[in-house]
């Protein structure tokens, strides 16, 4: 028989230990499930200044905060892997490595992973110099030359934010065109902080404590260099983890999970929230608030459809 609950959360990324604390706090029985290590994305992140009411702290630190504050009112946690969600009379069943666990709502908040240029020192040096989000890093590279890597949207309207502190922002492009729509174009060409680097792919990310530099590769030419930068920012996309609802919630093309203002899926019972939803804002403070919304949104659920 399958364990229930009252909310079954999937994600421990801000999106879901936020939705964990309103869940326990409304005292419905809560589970959250994570597959990997607590707090997502923001585990990566070695400094976070924007949150607000707090100055300064390490992004693992901040989901373990946030995960006790949770668990202090009740929420439990499982680390195991969703396989597949089936909705049936009276909830939702969820299928993981672990066994199985039944939800009479349940909240997806399993995040999205960048895209990543798989070259040698990426990884080691992410949250030291190699960031996926401007917006929360280029404060910390005032007057510094860095790059961003990409030719969409998101690297226009990034680079766009980014120049704002360095001193030079080098959009690194494998090809010799920009995918990003005509605004964001013509933004960029006309800054005068932007230059372009076509036809070239990043090889490697150098540095020993920090990014120092990027070796370069001309795809036309096989010219090799080495850029000296301070930063690498990568905006390649990203790839929601929505393979578990596949089929069961409705998705727009890059597969995010389409929700309304308070997270409901299509499905009744079943919500979502953070970087896994359409048009996420892609911050802490907003995935928090997501969760939250979701939390709360499913308190009501439960109260009109469960005696």
């Amino acid at each position: 028989m399958p364990k229930e609950y009252d909310i079954i959360i999937i994600g421990a990324g801000p999106a879901g230990l936020a939705a964990g604390l309103y869940a326990a706090r409304a005292r419905r029985s809560t589970l959250l499930i994570e597959k990997n290590v607590t707090g997502g994305q923001i585990a990566l992140t070695a400094v976070i200044e924007n949150y607000p009411g707090i100055d300064e702290i390490n992004g693992f630190d901040l989901g373990q905060n946030m995960q006790a504050q949770a668990e202090k009112y009740g929420m439990e946690m499982a680390y195991t892997e969703v396989q597949e969600i089936v909705p049936q009379e009276g909830g939702h069943l969820i299928k993981t490595e672990e066994g199985e666990f039944l939800a009479k709502a349940l909240i997806v908040t399993a995040g999205a992973d960048y895209n990543r240029l798989e070259v040698p020192g990426e990884h080691r040096l992410t949250g030291y110099g190699v960031s996926y989000c401007g917006t929360c890093d280029a404060a910390f590279f005032k007057d510094m030359e860095v790059a961003v890597v990409g030719g969409g949207d998101a690297a226009m309207d990034e680079g766009l934010f980014i120049s704002r502190y360095a001193s030079k922002v080098h959009v690194i492009h494998r090809r010799d065109t920009l995918r990003a729509s005509t605004i964001l174009q013509e933004r960029a060409f006309a800054n005068e902080k932007i230059d372009f680097t076509w036809d070239t792919v990043v090889e490697s990310i150098e540095g020993e404590q920090e990014v120092t530099s990027a070796k370069l590769k001309n795809l036309k030419t096989g010219e090799e260099s080495e850029m000296p930068l301070s930063a690498v920012f990568v905006f390649i996309g990203q790839t929601p983890n929505t393979n578990f609802v596949e089929g069961l919630l409705e998705t727009d093309t890059g597969g995010h999970i389409l929700v309304n203002e308070w997270m409901e899926t299509n499905v009744p019972g079943i919500f979502a929230a953070g970087d896994v939803r359409n048009n996420a804002a892609r911050q802490v403070v907003t995935s928090a608030g997501d969760g939250a919304t979701a939390a709360i949104r499913a308190d009501h659920y439960i109260s009109d459809h469960f005696s």
